[in-house]
């Protein structure tokens, strides 16, 4: 933004200074003349020549007056400019800081050494949002490199299959057409979750009363075939979870954690435990699985995009990389928060807790 020109902060602090230091000066100098001299009428000089009192002390004091507030304004201004330096050398820091983030450069912290004050208040919270904002991006730049690795995979498949049709006219067109379908179905799957993705993380929804209990029987009964084909067994138990927010989306969630519990789990006999609870201000839903045993520093990379616990699995709802990372972020954005544990026996214990309503008695619902 283009300003026009003006008094730096330091000057405006440096006439103040000086300006209320003389007026303090003049006002104790009138002080003294008021109070001290109002009684005082007439004084002889010579034998029966009288002159005001107040004129032989003008004559007198007026120089010394003068000399006097000569003085408090050198000292005020000499010393408002330094001290206004010494007060503003911590904002001539944050000011620096923030031009080389500018720049570019996020690595740059002020680290402002002292006592708490309004300044090193401020470069604290600065400092803070450099980090906040450094992780941001490099998280960004992460994402999108692994998101343009994971299209580029299906797209030169794609490609490879068609040149190999193109140079192999007698290959066997339905088997072509079948892998090109199971490509561009994965291509399909990963751009959506992207879209899904994005949409969370703008908060682009609307937020109605919805029952996470009630979405934890639809996922269930809508994933129970892959459960059984898997040999894995789904156990639920809970109670009235109600919360606020985009159906849709938390349906994705719980829809992702029962997915992710069935797919990554033991090869046969394996088990599912869905649960959900109501505390005292959020409600809570919590998808355990069996399988292998993971350690917490693999646990705490699996929200990440495009990680996974074990090897890429192949076959269907192997998931694109994206289904924890899209339940962190429907989470946050229904301002929730995700825990991973990883559990003793082996496997993985997911907690989604939201914020919880309360039923008015009219049927209606309000936030706690």
């Amino acid at each position: 933004m283009d300003r026009a020109p003006g008094l730096s902060v330091r000057l405006k602090l440096t006439l103040s200074y000086a300006g209320f230091l003389m007026i303090a000066g003049v006002l104790l100098l009138a002080t003294v003349w008021v109070f001290l001299l109002r009684d005082f009428s007439v004084v002889s000089s010579r034998p029966g020549e009288f002159v005001p009192i107040r004129t032989v002390i003008l004559r007198a004091y007026a120089p010394a007056t003068a000399v006097v507030l000569t003085f408090l304004l050198v000292f005020g201004l000499l010393g408002g400019w330094i001290l206004a330096g010494r007060m503003l050398a911590p904002l001539t820091r944050i000011t620096n800081a923030t031009r080389v983030a500018t720049n570019g450069s996020l690595s740059h912290r002020i680290r402002l050494r002292g006592r708490k004050d309004e300044f090193r208040e401020l470069a604290d919270a600065f400092d803070t949002m450099l980090t906040q904002l450094e992780a941001h991006i490099a998280e960004q730049q992460r994402f999108a490199a692994n998101a343009s690795h994971e299209l580029r995979t299906p797209l030169a498949t794609t490609k490879a299959l068609l040149d190999a049709a193109r140079t192999d006219p007698n290959r066997d067109t339905g088997r072509l057409v079948d892998r090109l379908h199971t490509v561009n179905t994965r291509a399909i799957d990963l751009t959506e979750a992207l879209l899904l993705l994005s949409r969370a993380n703008l908060r682009s929804f609307t937020r109605e009363p919805v029952d996470l209990s009630l979405m934890a029987e639809e996922a269930i009964e809508t994933l129970l075939p892959l459960a059984e084909k898997r040999g894995i067994t789904i156990e639920t138990c809970g109670e009235i979870t109600p919360t606020l927010g985009s159906y849709s989306l938390l349906l994705q969630l719980t829809m992702n954690l029962v997915q992710n519990a069935i797919v990554h789990n033991l090869t046969e006999q394996g088990t599912v435990w869905v649960n959900t609870g109501v505390r005292p201000k959020t409600v809570v839903l919590t998808v355990e699985n069996t399988g292998e045993q993971l350690t917490p520093q693999l646990v705490s990379t699996l929200t990440e995009p495009f990680q996974r616990g074990t090897e890429r699995i192949q076959g269907d709802h192997a998931g694109v990389g994206l289904g924890l990372a899209i339940v962190k972020s429907i989470a946050q954005a229904h301002d929730g928060t995700l825990t991973l544990t990883p559990r003793s026996a082996g496997g993985i214990r997911i907690t989604v807790e939201l914020p919880a309503i309360s039923p008015h008695p009219d049927g209606e619902t309000s936030g706690n």
